[in-house]
Parts: structure tokens; C-alpha cells; sequence
């Protein structure tokens, strides 16, 4: 196995961003713009955004800044992730291979299912990552309104650690890379495809949040998602051939 191919993480992570929409988007309109803060859709705490300090710095620079400390927590959980497979001999191990293969197709299905609202199974994952949360969250609150990119870095690299079911379900996918250098491209694929809608959102405010929530464009997003994990798990079985489909499928590039 020389890596996973990347594109359908891109893409995973472009339509599965309308979860962050609810998630994280009161939180990035928070930090980025003037006003009243909207309070996260987390039950985690708020982030402190005086009004008289978020006009500090320009409003796209507080935006890249979150952004890019956001993405850089997810690199450094995809090579801990990757490089925790690779240290368990992943790639040697065919067995451990195929069975991490399916289980990072089977996260993708429960994915799609999670962003339809069909099946909330993916929660309980979140719930078990909030021990980590309750540990960092004072560091949030040590840095003190997050007023100048550097703390805006500073606090997107901690949310970046945000209990979330669709990270864990691209963890996995890192994990079948087996290396912590293909974990973080793996996750930094992931990001990539979430920092345009959470770009969008930290710049167009409410209304793009609440268009995204409605229920028919999760239902889209959610079976295309699903729809991933579906071929990956047919080309796991033996019913797809290789090539073009590869494409679509979250599967490890060279592998028959």
C-alpha cells in the first residue's frame, strides 16, 4: 500500500462541511465578525468575543488564521492516527489491512448516515472525545479574546480538537494510511475540503448557516457521502473493478 488516494477525503470533507455548518459556524461568525456572538451548537463553552476587539485585525486575515490552526490539529490527529497504525505494522499485515479498509468505508457510510440525521450513531464517538475537550478548553480561555491572528491561530488549533463524529470518521481513513506522514496528508485533504464552506461561513455569517441547514441539502450531502463509503465497501467485496473508480473510493492507491 503506497498511500490513500486523496480525492474522495477532499470531497468528503467539501460535503460533509454542511455538519460544520451547525457545529462550528456560530463559533467561526463569533470570532470573525462584529456583533453579538452566536453560541456554537456544541454544548461546550463559548468563546469571550468582546465587540470592541474583534475589528483589530482584518476580517479575512482573522478567518485564514483560524482556519489554518484549525487544519494544522487535524494534520497532527491524522499522524498520531497514521503513525499508531504503522507502529502496529499495518501495511505487513493483510489482514489488518483489509480490516481497517473496511472500517474506514464503514465510518464513511455511518458518516452520510450522521449528516441525514438517519442514524445519530456517530454522537456517541463525540461524546467520548469531550474528556479531551473538558482538558484544553482552559487554554482557550487562557489566551484571552482572540483579537489578532496569532490568536486566532492559537484558538483554531485548539477547536481543532473539537469532539467531532466527521473528523473521527476521516481518523479512520488516516489510519489505513499507515504512516504519520500519510495520515496528515490524509487530513489535510479533509480540512482542504472543509475551508471553503467554513471560510464561507466565517465571512457570510448566519444566513449561509442557516441555508445549510436545512434538511434537504444534508440529505444531499449525506448520500453522496454515504454513497462513497458504499463503493468503497463493494470494491472491498470483489463487485467493482479497479480504475476509474478508484476515484470515488476511499481506498489505498496501488491496491488491487
Amino acid at each position: 500500500m503506497s498511500g490513500i488516494a486523496l480525492f474522495p477525503v477532499f470531497l468528503v470533507g467539501l460535503l460533509g462541511s454542511v455538519h460544520c455548518a451547525g457545529m462550528c459556524g456560530g463559533i467561526v461568525g463569533a470570532l470573525s465578525l462584529a456583533g453579538p456572538s452566536p453560541q456554537p451548537a456544541y454544548p461546550g463553552p463559548a468563546f469571550p468575543v468582546p465587540v470592541r476587539t474583534v475589528r483589530a485585525a482584518p476580517e479575512a486575515l482573522r478567518v485564514a488564521a483560524y482556519n489554518g490552526g484549525r487544519i494544522a490539529s487535524y494534520m497532527a490527529a491524522g499522524a498520531l492516527a497514521g503513525g499508531a497504525a504503522g507502529a502496529l505494522a499495518l501495511r505487513s499485515l493483510p489482514a489488518l489491512q483489509a480490516g481497517a479498509y473496511w472500517m474506514a468505508n464503514l465510518m464513511l457510510v455511518a458518516l452520510g448516515l450522521f449528516l441525514m440525521d438517519a442514524w445519530r450513531g456517530l454522537a456517541r464517538l463525540e461524546q467520548g472525545g469531550q474528556a479531551l475537550w473538558r482538558r484544553l478548553a482552559p487554554l482557550r480561555r487562557r489566551l484571552g479574546p482572540p483579537a489578532t491572528p496569532a490568536r486566532m491561530l492559537a484558538a483554531g488549533a485548539l477547536w481543532g480538537w473539537l469532539p467531532c463524529g466527521m473528523v473521527y470518521s476521516v481518523l479512520a481513513t488516516a489510519m489505513l494510511s499507515g504512516s504519520a506522514l500519510g495520515g496528515a496528508a490524509v487530513m489535510l485533504a479533509f480540512g482542504l475540503g472543509t475551508l471553503p464552506m467554513l471560510a464561507a461561513l466565517g465571512l457570510a455569517g448566519q444566513r449561509l448557516r442557516t441555508r445549510l441547514g436545512e434538511r434537504r441539502v444534508r440529505i444531499a450531502a449525506g448520500l453522496v457521502v454515504a454513497a462513497f463509503g458504499l463503493l468503497g465497501l463493494a470494491r472491498a467485496a470483489g463487485g467493482l473493478p479497479g480504475g476509474w473508480i478508484e476515484v470515488l473510493c476511499l481506498s489505498p492507491r496501488g491496491a488491487a
